[in-house]
C-alpha cells in the first residue's frame, strides 16, 4: 500500500489525488481519500480498482478542505473487498478521526484478541482498525499520548497517517522497515510513502520520518515526538529492489542508483558470456543497465511492457499473476532471435513469471537465456507486508540453485549475494533481508505461541 497526507493546503483532495497517482505502483486493488473541511466536517470517497477508475465523475469536488489523507491498496487474497479499502473513518466521543496504514503487524492476532476481550467489534481485516481501537482505549488522555501508547503496543513494519479535525499524525515503525517522508507544499506540508509523489504535487522534499517517530502537522507547523527510543534503520530491502519507484529517494539512497549498483555487483559475482543484456520491465531496468555497463555486453530492449497492464506480483491471486504475464510482456523477436541473452530481473518469488518469460524469449528465437537476479534467493516468508504467503510457494525455499534453474528453464541462473545487496544501499547500512536470510528484525509472535 501507499499512504499520503496533506496539511494546510487549500484544495487538499486534488493534491492527494495526483500524489496517489505517483504511488499507484504500491497498490492497484483500491484507493480512497478523506478530508476535513474548515467546519470540521469529514468527507470521504473510496472504491476498488485504479484511481482512474474510482474518481471518474467529479468526486474530488465533494472533498473540500485544506487537510486530508489518502491511500492506495495492495490486497492479498485474504484482505480484499471494499470494507478493507482505506482510509478508514472512526467516530468517537473524544473526536472523530481517520486512519490509513501500510505494512503488517506481527502481533495483530494477539492485539485483536486483547481488544475483543475488552469489547471491541471489528468491521475490517486491517491493521489500521486495530490501531484505531487501541487509540480509542485512551479516551481520557490527550490524543498524542493515546497514539504513543497504542504504537508501543504494536510490533512489525508499518507506517500510519492519522487525521483528526485539526491535525495529522504521521507514524513510522521503530525499525524503519517501511518508508515515509515529509515535504513542503506551498504554505503547508505533505507526507508520503515515497518522495516520487512530491514532484507531481509541486512539493519540496524535507526529510524522512525517522524510525520510532510521530510527526505532527497542523497550523503550528511540524512537531516531532519519539514514541520509542529503541530505534533501528532496517529498511526493507525489497523497497529498493522492487516496490519503490526509481525516482524515489529512501533514507538517503536513490532507488535507481541502488538498482544500478546492484546490477554492477551482480555481474562481478555472476558473469556470463552473452550477446546482449535484457531487463524485465520495469523495476529491473536499472539493474540491467548496471550489469551491461560493468560487463561491456550491449543493453537491448528485448522485452516490451504493455502500458495498461499493472504489476503482476501484487495481483491478489496466483491465477491472475500467471494470466497477466503474457498480457504484460512481449519479446522483440527481431532483436532477440539467434542471440545469447542475459535476462536481468529484480527478484524471483514463486518462479512462475520467470518460467514464462524464459519461454517467451526461447519462442522468439533466443539461443540461450541466462537469468541473473539482482537480489538473493528468496527462501523465507515476509511478515511485514510483502505477500509471499507460505514457504512452500517460494521457488527457492526448498530448491538448490541448480533445481531452481531447472524449474524456470534457464541455461544458467545467478543471484546477488546478501552482502552485495546490503552494500549497494548507500543510505541504510543494514536493510532488512529477512526474506533472503531468515533473520527477522522483530519477534514473530505466532512462532512464540506455537513453541510454548
Amino acid at each position: 500500500m501507499g499512504v499520503l497526507a496533506v496539511s494546510g493546503v487549500p484544495g487538499a483532495s486534488t493534491f492527494i489525488y495526483y500524489g496517489l497517482h505517483n504511488l499507484q505502483h504500491r497498490g492497484q486493488e483500491g484507493g480512497g481519500i478523506i478530508t476535513f473541511d474548515e467546519n470540521g466536517v469529514s468527507h470521504r470517497y473510496r472504491g476498488q480498482g485504479l484511481l482512474s477508475e474510482i474518481f471518474t465523475n467529479g468526486e474530488l469536488d465533494h472533498l473540500p478542505g485544506s487537510m486530508g489523507i489518502g491511500s492506495v491498496k495492495y490486497a492479498n487474497a485474504s484482505k480484499g473487498g471494499l470494507n478493507n479499502v482505506e482510509p478508514l473513518y472512526f467516530r468517537h466521543h473524544t473526536g472523530d478521526f481517520a486512519i490509513a496504514g501500510e505494512g503488517n503487524l506481527v502481533n495483530a492476532r494477539q492485539i485483536c484478541e486483547y481488544l475483543e476481550r475488552h469489547g471491541s467489534i471489528f468491521q475490517t481485516d486491517t491493521d489500521s482498525e486495530l490501531l484505531a481501537n487501541l487509540i480509542k482505549k485512551g479516551s481520557n488522555e490527550e490524543r498524542i499520548s493515546t497514539i504513543v501508547k497504542a504504537l508501543n503496543m504494536i510490533e512489525g513494519g508499518f507506517t500510519f497517517v492519522i487525521m483528526t479535525r485539526h491535525r495529522i499524525y504521521a507514524c513510522r515503525d521503530k525499525y524503519g522497515i517501511k518508508p515515509l517522508c515529509i515535504g513542503k507544499l506551498n504554505n503547508g506540508y505533505v507526507v508520503s510513502s515515497e518522495s516520487c509523489a512530491f514532484e507531481i504535487m509541486g512539493a519540496e522534499f524535507i526529510r524522512d520520518v525517522q524510525p520510532g517517530e510521530i510527526v505532527t502537522l497542523d497550523h503550528n507547523g511540524i512537531r516531532s515526538t519519539l514514541y520509542s527510543h529503541f530505534n533501528r534503520h532496517r529498511m526493507c530491502a525489497m523497497e529498493y529492489i522492487y516496490f519503490a519507484r526509481p525516482d524515489s529517494d529512501i533514507d538517503g539512497c536513490n532507488v535507481h542508483a541502488y538498482r544500478k549498483e546492484a546490477g554492477r555487483r551482480l555481474y562481478r559475482e555472476c558473469p556470463v558470456e552473452a550477446d546482449m543484456v535484457v531487463g524485465v520491465p520495469e523495476s529491473s531496468l536499472s539493474a540491467a543497465q548496471g550489469y551491461a555497463e560493468e560487463s561491456g555486453i550491449p543493453y537491448e530492449m528485448g522485452l516490451v511492457k504493455h502500458k495498461y497492464v499493472g504489476r503482476t506480483f501484487i495481483q491478489p491471486v496466483q491465477s491472475l499473476r500467471e494470466l497477466g504475464v503474457k498480457m504484460k510482456l512481449s519479446p522483440v523477436r527481431s532483436i532477440v532471435k539467434g542471440k545469447r541473452i542475459v535476462l536481468v530481473d529484480d527478484s524471483i518469488v514463486r518462479g512462475t513469471t520467470s518460467l514464462k518469460i524464459v519461454k517467451l524469449l526461447r519462442e522468439a528465437g533466443a539461443t540461450e537465456v541466462h537469468v541473473r537476479i539482482a537480489s538473493p534467493m528468496m527462501r523465507f516468508t515476509c511478515h511485514y507486508g510483502v505477500d509471499t504467503s507460505t514457504p512452500e510457494e517460494l521457488l527457492c525455499s526448498h530448491r538448490t540453485l541448480e533445481e531452481a534453474r531447472q524449474a524456470i528453464g534457464a541455461d544458467s541462473l545467478g543471484y546477488l549475494s546478501p552482502e552485495s545487496t546490503r552494500d549497494s544501499c548507500f543510505g541504510c547500512a543494514d536493510p532488512c533481508q529477512a526474506c533472503f536470510t531468515g533473520e527477522y528484525p522483530t519477534l514473530l509472535y505466532d512462532d512464540i505461541v506455537e513453541n510454548d
